[in-house]
């Protein structure tokens, strides 16, 4: 287990390292921030000025170089919009992206895993069909017009639900956060259930052809020959299986909610790492853009080291087989 786990670290690290210098070259070859911020009628004497104190004369391989020696200080570099450090600009607003992508995952598994395992016990009823043909609705509506029906009917129409904004918040163990108020919640509500949409189909499919696969499985049969009742079996029995390709997915997918919110953030005004993104592209605001991917590459490699080692524990065989190549 420990090789294992050391392995997995060991290849994180290298595509960390990898996808930082994609990150800082791909970012420095696009547009030039000094347009941006300097006015036309700047000599170009003041714009050199505004080149050399944003480190822009000097090479490439300096300015990574220093981006890297930075990086392992916890310096992301300052924006150039807010004249900030960046990563406390993200810092600030990683609370509101990541409430709101977990709440779009409970979403998911709470609706998910039951009309899927539903639907797999049940493939022929009228109802198992209907989740199916709604799961394909999910795949397909697109995200930012879905967001717009919901602010149309919810907020507009009936009055039930906020349309922007977060609401009031509390702190919680020195964070902000709104789903402990009556207020946040109703703002959240409905930005997480458009985020979750596209995941709730895939949980949905993925708990019924897990079901399907188990439930016809050898100790199944034995467990209802000998009498158990029919919620332990699927509770127990069913659930245990069925939720290894659940867990793998829905790790993986966390990271998606996180980095592709950004729709979902603008349509709703939520202030978070997705709107941030987005104002600082339009600025060329670079260390912002920069810190940001850098903070969405890390997230997505530990939720993966997460998900190896969690599957590892789930299914053993992942492991041997990995020790044995």
């Amino acid at each position: 287990m420990t090789v294992f786990i050391i392995r997995r670290i060991l290849q994180s690290l290298a595509v960390v390292m990898v996808m930082s210098f994609i990150v800082f070259g791909g970012v420095n070859i696009v547009g030039d921030p000094v347009e941006m911020m300097v006015s036309d009628e700047a000599t170009q004497e003041e714009r050199e000025k505004v080149i050399r104190s944003m480190g822009l004369d000097k090479p490439w391989y300096v300015q990574y170089g220093r981006f890297v020696a930075g990086a392992l200080e916890g310096n992301l570099g300052k924006s150039f919009v807010y004249g900030e450090p960046a990563l406390e600009i993200i810092v600030h607003r990683i609370p509101a992206t990541f409430e709101l992508a977990l709440a779009a995952l409970l979403l998911a598994i709470v609706i998910g895993i039951p009309l899927g395992v539903y639907a797999g016990l049940k493939p022929d009823t009228v109802a198992s069909k209907s989740i199916m043909a709604g799961s394909i609705l999910g795949f397909s509506l697109p995200t930012f017009w879905v967001g717009l029906m919901f602010i149309m009917v919810f907020a507009v129409i009936l009055g039930w639900l906020p349309s922007t904004g977060r609401g009031d918040t509390v702190p919680l163990l020195g964070i902000d956060v709104s789903f402990l108020t009556l207020d946040g919640l109703a703002h959240l509500f409905l930005p997480a259930l458009n985020l979750a949409l596209f995941k709730i189909s895939l949980v949905i499919r993925l708990a019924r052809a897990g079901t399907r696969e188990v439930v016809h499985q050898d100790y199944i049969k034995f467990a209802r020959a000998k009498g158990l009742r029919n919620s332990r079996i699927v509770l127990v029995h069913l659930m245990k299986n069925i939720m290894i390709p659940v867990v793998t997915v829905l790790g993986l997918e966390f990271g998606g909610l996180i980095a592709f919110s950004v729709v979902t953030e603008t349509v709703f005004a939520w202030p978070g790492m997705g709107k941030l993104i987005i104002d600082s592209i339009q600025s060329l605001d670079r260390p912002v853009i920069v810190a940001y991917l850098m903070i969405i590459v890390l997230i997505f490699v530990i939720i993966n080291l997460v998900v190896d080692v969690l599957y590892s524990i789930l299914d053993p065989r992942v492991r041997l087989s990995e020790m044995k190549s």
